[in-house]
């Protein structure tokens, strides 16, 4: 086996290199963040450890012989200093620094399907070989804090074989302080817009009608962001004044539907498109992914009459494999587990004969941008495949907003929301869609397989936004 370590700027340019130095069947072992550079590890330059390797017996080329080279004398050194750097070593080492389906085949696709609303621990095993250290720094002493304390499931550690990388780590509590301090922000900006709106409505003795008042009080209830629902309110306040206020409650409404049904042409998709031959269904984790594919499965079988196979790259969690397996064996069609970007290859060539192929990915923590660009590297997107993002509305929207920002990248135009049955408030979907030019596929709004999936249409997101449809 031979190991490689990278150090670059961004995580594209690990893979060019890794994928032209060791080959499409190479794996990532470790991802890390790293500073070089700069005076005792302040100031220097962010880089990422990629740690990769392949199964190739390729000797590696020797290494030069060492060339001697004569040394200059160190300069004498004053004894006060001694204690000095001492003690600031000591500091560098401290803890403080180191931070045909049957009603029966129904009811077991409705039995498994509960399987996915818990995330099961992930087993670790050590890695066969270890990588280079990198130099000591104080910015690296953190990583020393993410091993898991005794009794604690290990994360981090994966397969020899394991694709994509290893839990990434950042210095300790960064990443979640700045989460709660953009959450806190987005609450000042909508609630300073809300009252904002509230002074516009009083301006000159300006009242709104009772009917827009119910409305703009239900878009608050449903969580739409304040100024896509201020451009709505502002549309309809005008309309209803240059009628010299004569419309009624019935009309009002009317209109407003018509604006919020304007606003959704063009975003809404029309599902899996006849001509597609591979879709991956990419999201983070507890969103319902594999649920969400057996019942795409289901629809694509039973309506659509297409065969079926299923690929899953989701080999971090506990039983993901053999609950994608149990849906297989219902739906009666063929299963490939991959773990590389060669095996993804080989799995499509053995499901030659299907129609359509649904490859289930690794649930990870998709805020972190690293994660997206690696499961990117195992996919292999084509004029005949299309790539669906799974979120779930119990999900604040300032998240999805971050994990789409990131996935978007890529060209991700398609997008799945989960759990409706969940949650009151479809308001997120409204504000992913304001923020970004993406188009809803489908919605899911319970367990059941097949039944719980719901094709997005405008008139269903309107009834549903307004409370006047349950579902």
């Amino acid at each position: 086996m031979r190991v490689k370590r990278y150090i670059v700027d961004a995580m594209p340019d690990a893979m060019l290199k890794i994928r032209s130095e060791l080959g499409a069947d190479a794996v990532i072992l470790s991802t890390k963040e790293m500073k070089v550079g700069g005076f005792l590890g302040l100031f220097g330059k962010k880089k990422i450890e990629v740690i990769a390797a392949t199964e190739g017996n390729d000797a590696p080329p020797p290494r030069p012989k060492p060339v001697r080279t004569t040394r200059e004398a160190p300069a004498p050194v004053a004894r006060g200093a001694v204690p000095e750097a001492y003690r600031k070593t000591s500091q560098l080492g401290s803890p403080a620094a180191s931070s045909s389906l049957s009603s029966a085949a129904t009811a077991g696709l409705a039995a498994i399907a509960l399987q996915e609303r818990e995330e099961p621990p992930v087993i670790g095993t050590s890695l066969p070989a270890a990588p280079e250290r990198a130099p000591f720094s104080p910015q690296a002493a953190p990583a020393a804090d993410a091993w898991p304390a005794a009794g604690k499931p290990n994360h981090g550690a994966q397969p020899a074989r394991l694709s994509p990388a290893l839990e990434h780590t950042s210095p300790a509590g960064a990443p979640a302080a700045d989460s709660r301090e953009e959450r806190l922000l987005e609450d000042i900006r909508q609630m300073k817009m809300w009252l904002s709106q509230l002074a516009k409505n009083q301006e000159g003795g300006r009242e709104l009608p009772q009917a827009l008042l119910s409305i703009q009080n239900q878009l608050f209830g449903q969580e739409v962001s304040a100024d896509l629902c201020d451009s709505w309110i502002e549309e309809v306040y005008q309309e209803w004044a240059e009628s010299g206020k004569s419309l009624s409650d019935e009309e009002l409404t009317a209109q407003f539907r018509d604006k919020a049904g304007a606003f959704l042409e063009g975003r809404i998709g029309l599902g899996i498109e006849e001509g597609t031959r591979i879709v991956y269904i990419a999201g983070p984790t507890g969103v319902g992914k594999t649920t969400t594919i057996a019942k795409l499965a289901a629809d694509q079988i039973f309506r659509v009459r297409k065969k079926v196979g299923f690929i899953t790259a989701d080999t971090y969690r506990i039983s993901a494999v053999e609950q994608l397996r149990t849906y297989a064996t219902i739906l009666n069609v063929p299963l490939e587990v991959v773990q590389s970007p060669g095996d993804v290859q080989r799995a499509m060539q053995r499901l030659e004969h299907c129609d359509l192929i649904l490859m289930d990915t690794a649930g990870r923590n998709y805020l972190n941008e690293i994660f997206v660009a690696e499961l990117h590297s195992l996919l292999a997107p084509s004029d005949v495949s299309e790539m669906y993002l799974v979120l779930s509305l119990t999900s604040k929207t300032q998240d999805m907003k971050k994990i789409t920002e990131h996935f978007s990248k890529y060209g991700l135009d398609k997008v799945i929301f989960t759990k409706l049955d969940e949650t009151e408030s479809v308001g997120p979907i409204y504000n992913l869609l304001n923020a970004y030019p993406l188009k809803v596929s489908y919605i899911t709004n319970g367990q059941n397989v097949p039944d719980d999936l719901l094709q997005a249409d405008r008139e269903l997101l309107v009834d549903i936004l307004l409370g006047e449809r349950k579902i």
